[in-house]
């Protein structure tokens, strides 16, 4: 690792940047016209937007296709700390690593790109490849622990961003990742694809124009336990580092961890220092939809109760909770209640099951509304009480939510427009922050918390306040 940081305020040129300085040092500014450059910042509709990959990994392989397929972006430059590497993807079936991207970006404009273009760039430090780069946005897969330090140090760069989810680590440094984005101007789009989901808008819409009456609860069954995504899980001993794999730049900001082929990749997910299990992972989606269809997007509750669950011990490599369940109260009196799958809190879908062999889905979002109600949405399903509901359409006058059709797409039109997108950056924040208010008070034993969604602070619990953020690790310092 270099010793001495790179500036992250200091600027660097870009092809528009440097059009603007060289007509400036002639005197002639104003023969560049503001069509031609774009808004501050931004590029002008007929350049195609150049991308940059943070991360190449098993989200990489999944959602950098968005960006490739799409003609109004070019993805230019990956970073990894790792070379190459294997058993990355959901059963350990794909490699990773920044020579596997570079292949993977370069194969696909060989084979597809109408025009000749230049070769991807592959760096082992994401902060050379911004220093060195002409980037214009940046697609972030690392790990949790990185999103807030990547984000802050490219949105100072004035790098636009789509973050893959979950938003943060901890609230603390969601947070900071709100500031930084605002403060920058820059175009931030969570990778919450669920919001550019047919199924999730019009469960939503139902909602919130009242279909079901007043919601009454809202269900959220998450996927519990420790997944071995990596089949890595038995070797939990500390292992020389693999040849051209960077692990000091890997853990970055986290606490210093010997290495363990168990934690990488992907199972680092179950490791706090890392993650915060699966209430991050999917409740980043599930909780998400919650929040959109009540109208709830820039709040959180004011009270966390009947928190239970298995914690393991907080030395054991995996140490996110396998199983748990906590009840959310908002000031408005809305209710949610979050659980894994276990708990099976959607016994109606068990009676509509028509394989009984087979178990119902107990994951995603059940609206709970009056006189025997409800509407249940997950991926590729929606379901409600009496099927001739969604016979009912929405009409013009009602509440129609931001329809985006495409999760990269919208992130780029916004890039190009400075219009807000479907999955902004505050959004995220208060969404994630309820996972971690379930973490906290599953990883102190608590019972009940009570939080104040404004000062985003625990009342009367220090050591709960304790745990909303944390120290990085030196040298990773941004002022």
């Amino acid at each position: 690792m270099k010793a001495t940081l790179p500036d992250p305020t200091a600027p660097t040129t870009s092809r528009r940047r440097f059009l603007f300085q060289s007509a400036a040092a002639l005197g002639f500014p104003a023969i560049i016209p503001a069509t031609a450059l774009g808004k501050a910042g931004r590029p002008a509709p007929s350049e195609r937007i150049t991308v940059a990959v943070l991360g190449w990994g098993t989200i990489a392989t999944h959602w950098t296709p968005s960006f490739l397929n799409n003609e109004k972006c070019q993805v230019v430059a990956v970073a990894d700390p790792m070379k190459e590497g294997s058993n990355y993807g959901y059963s350990g079936e794909l490699k990773g690593g920044r020579e596997v991207g570079r292949q993977f970006i370069d194969k696909f404009y060989s084979e597809n790109a109408k025009t000749k273009v230049k070769a991807c760039a592959a760096y082992t430090d994401f902060r050379e490849l911004l220093e060195k780069e002409d980037i214009d946005a940046v697609q972030i897969c690392t790990p949790d622990h990185w999103h807030a330090y990547q984000t802050i140090y490219s949105a100072r760069k004035g790098k636009h961003l789509y973050g893959q989810k979950p938003l943060s680590l901890n609230i603390g440094e969601g947070r900071q990742m709100v500031n930084a984005i605002n403060e920058a101007g820059i175009t931030w789009q969570t990778g919450s694809q669920q919001r550019s989901d047919a199924y999730f808008r019009m469960a939503c819409e139902f909602v919130r124009n009242g279909r079901i009456g007043k919601v009454k609860r809202v269900r959220i069954g998450l996927p519990g336990g420790h997944k071995n995504w990596s089949k890595l899980g038995d070797k939990t001993d500390p292992a020389p580092v693999p040849a051209d794999f960077d692990y000091d730049m890997w853990l970055g900001p986290a606490e210093q961890m010997e290495y363990r082929p168990a934690l990488l990749p992907l199972n680092w997910r179950h490791n706090f220092n890392f993650s915060g299990g699966m209430i991050t992972d999917f409740g980043a989606h599930h909780i998400d939809i919650a929040q959109w269809a009540m109208d709830l997007e820039s709040t959180g509750p004011v009270e966390i109760n009947n928190i239970r669950g298995e914690v393991p011990d907080k030395k054991a490599l995996y140490n996110t909770a396998s199983k748990f369940h906590y009840e959310c109260t908002f000031e408005n009196g809305t209710q949610y209640i979050i659980a894994d799958e276990s708990e099976k809190l959607m016994p109606e879908l068990e009676a509509l099951q028509k394989d009984k062999s087979k178990p119902a889905d107990q994951t995603g979002i059940f609206f709970e509304g009056e006189g025997g109600k409800w509407i249940w949405v997950n991926r590729g399903k929606l379901l409600a009480s009496d099927p001739n509901l969604f016979r009912d359409k929405i009409r013009p006058e009602e509440v129609h939510l931001y329809e985006s059709k495409d999760h990269t797409d919208n992130f780029l039109d916004c890039v190009y427009s400075g219009k807000p997108p479907v999955a902004p950056v505050e959004t995220a924040h208060r969404t994630i922050s309820i996972s971690h208010l379930g973490n906290i008070g599953l990883r102190l034993g608590r019972t009940s918390l009570k939080w104040d969604p404004r000062a985003e602070s625990f009342t009367g619990d220090e050591e709960a306040n304790g745990l909303r953020n944390r120290e990085w690790r030196k040298p990773w310092v941004l002022a």
